[in-house]
């Protein structure tokens, strides 16, 4: 595996030239300490050493053996994987709490795409130098993730947004040629496919609709594809209007009719068992999912059976949430100059092809989604680009975790029926406009 060169020792993979560094960059051997005060300045970047590597469970297995690769070549620098839980919002808290103590146990961190702006106003990352990292491959919608008030403070690693995953063998013996591009259409089709004797006891459709992250996600889906937001551009609440209110009713009406009976339990890895046990018919599910359920070791029963395309809304195609990670350097880590490196090498073209083929997990390099190689493997990669072309964020603001936990409470409320959609919708505007305010 190639070796990705030191800050300010030879150029970066993919042509970019490190000009003498006149941020004064270059490592300086040894520790540093200059993290300890949380200082989040791109010029303290220096230290070269054993670091660790923070991130959500790896299922793939694939993520210790880039590791490994960066280990092999880097005796000196070794990097030392930290899983935490599944849920985003346990990930979060358990790095917040390091944040708070100004630890230096964690060093580089992958972060939800929407917590960059949370943690890099409360000075718990430091400034990535824009010149050091390859932004110019990656696809402009990622990039716009690892920034804050027009400073770099994470480099994307995978990008995500949501797609519709159809059972296309099932489809096309009901006599459906093409997948749905409305509600309506899913709905009808269900119908016509429940008719057949091997679907008779299929689920229609699922989203998450569990009170965790994902929660916010399907909510974010449903009114920003209803013509509605949550937040608007202003950065104030929008709840209070019709698009609003007919993008929860979506979600209230399908979780009633068309979800399996345990929706609000299933979680996302839930949902993949659920799908790939041939019990469900379409699902909103990010592009991890493809690699696992065209698994042929016997442990997806719709292998070669399912097919993917853009999420339906209620007139035409809806629109996906924009998902993925990044990756930042605690303002609090020492040797630094090893974790920008690390960061370097992960989100490169070669490791993150590698990382594609291995996990189907969605790159931030633009030209992958055009290779044919890759599209022949992952026929979805076209669907999947434009997807992320017109994604749309959760809530960008630097109090997202009570944010998202209003939203997630209120939507979770509305779809079991505890409150009405108007009074859901009434109590989160209420709850976001001083969340929100600037």
């Amino acid at each position: 595996m190639r070796r990705i060169p030191p800050i300010g020792r030879a150029p970066l993979a993919g042509g970019v030239v490190c000009a003498a560094l006149a941020l004064s960059l270059s490592a300086c051997g040894g520790d540093d300490d200059g993290g300890s005060k949380g200082g989040t300045s791109a010029a303290s970047l220096q230290g070269r050493g054993p670091i660790t590597f923070v991130t959500g469970k790896d299922r793939s297995g694939y993520q210790q053996k880039q590791v490994d690769g960066w280990n092999a070549e880097h005796p000196k620098e070794q990097v030392r994987v930290i899983e935490l839980p599944d849920e985003p919002n346990d990930q979060r808290q358990q790095m917040i709490q390091n944040a708070t103590t100004k630890s230096d146990a964690y060093s580089v961190l992958s972060l939800d795409v929407v917590w960059t702006a949370e943690f890099a106003a409360n000075r718990w990352l430091t400034e990535l130098p824009k010149n050091q990292v390859d932004l110019a491959k990656m696809l402009p919608a990622t990039i716009t993730t690892g920034q804050y008030r027009g400073k770099l403070y994470a480099v994307p690693s995978t990008s995500d947004a949501g797609m519709l995953y159809y059972r296309k063998d099932l489809l096309e013996k009901a006599g459906i040629s093409d997948p749905p591009k409305t509600y309506d259409e899913m709905w009808a089709a269900c119908e016509k496919v429940k008719k057949l004797p091997e679907a008779k006891d299929a689920d229609c459709y699922f989203t998450e609709v569990n009170k965790t992250e994902s929660m916010t996600i399907s909510a974010v889906e449903a009114i920003e594809s209803a013509g509605g937001s949550i937040v608007g551009a202003d950065g104030k609440p929008t709840l209070n209007t019709p698009q609003a209110k007919r993008g929860v009713e979506f979600l209230v009406g399908a979780k009633k009719d068309h979800m399996p009976k345990e929706a609000v339990t299933l979680d996302t890895e839930g949902g993949r068992r659920h799908f790939q046990s041939g019990r469900l018919l379409f699902q909103r599910q990010w592009p991890y999912q493809y690699a696992l359920a065209n698994s042929d070791d016997g442990s997806s029963k719709v292998a070669g059976k399912f097919a993917v395309a853009p999420l339906p809304g209620p007139a035409g195609p809806g629109v996906a949430n924009l998902g993925g990670h990044n990756l930042a350097i605690s303002a609090f880590a020492k040797n630094k100059a090893t974790s920008l490196d690390f960061i370097r090498y992960l989100t490169g073209e070669q490791s993150q092809r590698a990382n594609l083929l291995a996990t189907s997990k969605a790159p931030t390099v633009a030209a992958l989604y055009d290779d044919p190689e890759m599209v022949k493997k992952f026929p979805y990669l076209p669907v999947l680009k434009q997807a992320i072309a017109n994604a749309r964020p959760r809530p960008v603001t630097v109090k997202y975790g009570d944010v998202t936990a209003a939203v997630q409470g209120e939507m979770y409320d509305a779809v079991t029926g505890k409150k009405p959609v108007d009074q859901a919708l009434t109590d989160l505007q209420s709850k976001l406009q001083p969340l929100t305010a600037q």
